[in-house]
């Protein structure tokens, strides 16, 4: 029971933080204030009015009675309420009005009919709240004559509607307000906090982020800071320690390809030669691996624009780009166009033709990238993105690498936010599908 009753308010409740604190602070206001105005209304407001519509009918009552035992003397009667009470008082032969004048929904209507219907019956009275401004009237109908009356609205109500709802709804709508701007800059903090914290997800380095906000969100917004700054620090010295292992090494490897040249055995130089360029190659591949997280900043790319400019660096009639629509987004344009060349270049390496086509969602780029190769079994999808994995370890080294290519990609597009998945293309090759966020 407990369980249903959780998920449903989970399912109603707003997710942002922000309203679900509104909803803390101005609820118990808003029942509050509810609370009190039905109280008020029905304890004090409705009796209070009830009395004075009940006096007041007494009156005409009191004044009907007079006027038919003692006839005589009306004029002395009429001009002693119009002095005493503010009251018009005439005499006319015509009928009760056919059409109502009463309110359906008016609180002061409601009390003046019940007591008017009880006391001078059905069809024996006729009113009009509305017809003057400060003043309600009142045809009583005799045996052959109607009273007219035609008193000061306060005498009919103890007080306007309109005021009571203002003085009810007004707090509540002034306290909100005030919670609404308190809220929305305690909140402020922690989205800013949650867009650093992305924005560093995917790579990019947060030197703009001040913490501020309450004790609580500053400290945490400082103690990112220092762990983003910590991250960054680890990543600078590591790609500065592999540039001086790959300088160290380059010259030893230099000096042998020198000393080889010199060998008068050629058939063993030229193996030396092919294993030490093996050596040299892989050197190169690990440290492009170890380096993707480069300082490169992020700015906007155009898509089509980069696609155009892979399509020249190929210059290959086999590979078929379709980039119709401008799609820009937030990305690093080296590391995102090295990634696209590699997939491309695999898929010329493997197959004949490589299909690109680009497709635009809502909120989200679909690159997808189809050749028709051998492709890769599907058992084997999730291995070909781990370090150092090759599919196919008889095949030369010269032309499937040491196993980084698809796990360099793979990085590249994570820390853009985005995600990659293999499947089978139309071609019976591999389908390369790419989702980026813009």
């Amino acid at each position: 029971m407990f369980s249903g009753l959780n998920k449903f308010l989970k399912v109603i409740l707003p997710k942002r933080l922000f309203y679900r604190a509104l909803i803390i602070v101005a609820a118990p206001t808003i029942i509050l204030q509810l609370i009190i105005t039905i109280v008020f209304f029905d304890s004090i407001w409705i009796k209070a009015n009830k009395n004075v519509t009940r006096s007041l009918v007494a009156q005409l009552k009191a004044i009907q009675e007079v006027y038919q035992n003692d006839k005589s003397n009306l004029d002395f009667f009429t001009d002693s309420y119009k002095n005493n009470f503010n009251f018009e008082i005439g005499v006319s032969k015509e009928n009760l009005p056919v059409t109502s004048g009463e309110r359906k929904f008016s609180p002061m209507d409601r009390s003046l009919r019940r007591e008017l219907k009880s006391t001078f019956g059905n069809n024996n009275y006729w009113f009009s709240t509305s017809k003057f401004k400060n003043a309600v009237e009142i045809k009583i109908k005799t045996e052959k004559e109607i009273i007219e009356f035609l008193v000061p609205k306060e005498m009919a109500a103890t007080s306007s509607v309109r005021l009571f709802v203002l003085w009810t709804t007004l707090p509540s709508v002034l306290l909100i307000v005030i919670a609404l701007i308190f809220l929305k800059n305690q909140t402020r903090p922690l989205v800013r906090l949650a867009k650093a914290a992305e924005r560093f997800g995917k790579g990019d380095y947060v030197n703009d982020f001040r913490p501020s906000g309450a004790q609580e969100i500053r400290k945490a917004a400082y103690e990112f800071d220092r762990m983003a700054k910590r991250i960054n620090r680890h990543l600078n010295q590591r790609s500065e320690m592999l540039s001086g292992i790959s300088h160290d090494l380059r010259t030893p490897l230099t000096r042998l390809k020198l000393q080889l040249a010199m060998i008068s055995q050629k058939d063993l130089s030229e193996k030396m030669s092919k294993d030490i360029d093996e050596m040299e190659r892989m050197l190169n591949d690990y440290l492009q691996f170890a380096k993707t997280q480069s300082q490169e900043m992020t700015k906007e790319v155009n898509l089509k624009n980069l696609f155009v400019e892979i399509n020249k660096d190929f210059n290959n009639k086999n590979l078929n780009i379709s980039c119709e629509e401008e799609i820009k987004l937030d990305a690093r344009p080296l590391g995102l166009k090295r990634s696209l060349e590699n997939i491309i270049n695999n898929g010329l390496t493997y197959g004949k033709n490589v299909f690109v086509n680009v497709q635009k969602t809502t909120n989200r780029v679909l690159i997808i990238v189809e050749d028709d190769g051998p492709g890769i079994p599907e058992e084997q999808y999730k291995n070909v993105f781990k370090p150092f994995f090759r599919l196919d370890k008889s095949r030369s080294l010269n032309q499937s690498g040491i196993g980084l290519g698809l796990a360099i990609v793979e990085d590249i597009i994570n820390s853009h936010g985005g995600n990659i998945n293999l499947a089978k293309s139309k071609f019976d090759g591999l389908q390369v599908k790419i989702s980026l966020p813009f």
